[in-house]
């Protein structure tokens, strides 16, 4: 099913993609100063379909849609930050490649800092009552007499 989907995936991007990417290639040469900043804003913003790929990077419909929107939006008269606010009200914080410090977004900012004090914490106790339990031994003459002859008498 999966191989199945890809093929139809791989098919479509072949059969559409140099039609609309000629359509968005003459969009980019009739105003290249809003074409700069809609590049510039949309390698800021996440691809949803592609896998950790900008919506500047990706050649999938749907950041060739979000590009137009952007480009739609830039003409109109909106500056940056209120087509950012627009696609995070329409897509969530996720689309945002750096999304911004709070409540929702906590864990994805300090989860992997608290997991990695978690851990050390866990790994120092753990050595603390392991060096409790081990007791230290000295070698006797009769062990010290083996090992010398294992190493060879060095």
């Amino acid at each position: 099913m999966r191989r199945a989907f890809a093929c139809l995936m791989l098919l479509s991007a072949i059969v559409i993609s140099p039609q609309v990417l000629a359509k968005e290639a003459a969009l980019m040469q009739a105003d290249p100063v809003l074409e700069k900043r809609v590049m510039g804003l949309a390698y800021e913003l996440r691809c949803l379909v592609c896998q950790n790929q900008s919506l500047g990077d990706s050649h999938s419909e749907f950041a060739i849609d979000m590009r137009s929107e952007i480009r739609e939006q830039m003409r109109q008269g909106k500056d940056d930050e209120q087509v950012t606010e627009f696609m995070v009200q329409r897509y969530g914080d996720f689309i945002r490649f750096r999304p911004p410090v709070k409540s929702t977004t906590f864990l994805l900012w300090f989860g992997p800092l608290i997991l990695l004090a978690l851990g050390g914490g866990v790994l120092f106790i753990s050595l603390k009552r392991r060096k409790r339990t081990v007791k230290t031994m000295p070698m006797s003459d009769e062990d010290r007499k083996r090992a010398d002859a294992l190493l060879g008498d060095k």
